[in-house]
């Protein structure tokens, strides 16, 4: 393997100012962000990305990658928890194994748009309705989760699939990146181009900001990984290299371009620490967050963001 992708990676400057907020966090420093702040960083990154694939999905239409990229995005999106759910219940309780399956099978939008960002750096080209795999990946993990949960576990009364469905579906990041996409879409050529200095220019300047925040709240959450021992670290890193390696296999049974297939894999190999944790508290409040939320957050992250996307990319050279 090259290793200067590895290294062109972790000189980037969103990567070393997220481990600027690791090593803050560790010295115990008074850097942070204000929340009010850390969630404009996170809606500006959606609404731009969004915004940015509708624009492109006009120019491709649904012809190409379009069908195959999104139907293969839905199925990753229900086998990750359907078999996650068995494998972690050798090690988990009902409720935490659940919750994991639901956070594995989900996807990360800060991991997609830093791979985004990757593909931009090297000059490759994807094609912007990986934007709507992206959405479409978010919430059927949840759904499939908190089904299994109930299905396994009679006695459990907390709350009902359809508030579990309707939370998934109405989550601010599920509405704007849909909404920006949409609009994204209808916007004719010419008003987009005014708006490009605020959704491209800026994008990566925001991005290594928003990546220094995560690099703060992942040293906060690393504490947590000592109520789960080993398995969280084992599990946080060799399952986003498996799931990678079906999305690679799916990609390549579906004859997406190379682009396409690196960012499916992405999405497969990343799991998400915002929108599915969010529902989880009101969904099974028996499931332990300093677990899936330490998980994801403080090893599946770092992992993917760090070595995970150029190992992905290294794979779609030698397969493509």
């Amino acid at each position: 393997m090259n290793t200067s992708i590895i290294t062109d990676n972790l000189l980037s400057p969103p990567i070393l100012f997220f481990f600027l907020g690791l090593i803050a966090r560790w010295i115990k420093s008074d850097l942070e962000f204000p929340p009010a702040i850390s969630k404009f960083l996170s809606l500006y990154l959606l609404f731009s990305i969004g915004l940015k694939g509708g624009g492109e999905l006009a120019h491709s239409g649904f012809g190409g990658d379009v069908l195959s990229a999104l139907g293969l995005a839905m199925l990753m999106a229900v086998i990750v928890p359907l078999y996650s759910f068995f494998v972690l219940r050798t090690r988990f309780d009902i409720y935490n194994a659940g919750a994991l399956a639901a956070t594995y099978g989900s996807i990360s939008a800060v991991t997609f748009v830093t791979a985004v960002a990757f593909l931009q750096a090297i000059d490759l080209e994807y094609g912007g309705f990986m934007v709507a795999a992206m959405a479409l990946m978010e919430s059927p993990a949840l759904i499939i989760g908190v089904i299994l949960i109930r299905f396994y576990d009679k006695e459990n009364k907390n709350g009902n699939i359809g508030e579990v469905v309707k939370e998934a579906l109405t989550n601010g990041s599920v509405v704007l990146i849909l909404g920006a996409l949409i609009i994204g879409t209808v916007i004719p050529s010419a008003q987009m181009v005014d708006i490009e200095p605020f959704t491209q220019n800026l994008f990566k300047g925001i991005l290594t900001f928003f990546l220094l925040d995560m690099g703060l709240l992942a040293g906060k959450r690393i504490s947590g990984l000592r109520q789960a021992g080993w398995v969280v670290l084992v599990f946080g890193i060799v399952a986003p290299l498996f799931h990678a390696a079906i999305a690679l296999l799916f990609g390549l049974l579906g004859g997406l371009s190379p682009g396409n297939v690196f960012l499916l894999m992405v999405l497969a190999a990343s799991a998400s620490y915002i929108a599915v944790p969010a529902a989880l508290r009101m969904a099974v409040p028996q499931a332990n967050a300093g677990i899936y939320v330490s998980m994801s957050l403080a090893v599946t992250f770092p992992f993917n963001i760090v070595l995970g996307i150029p190992i992905y990319y290294y794979f779609v050279t030698q397969f493509i």
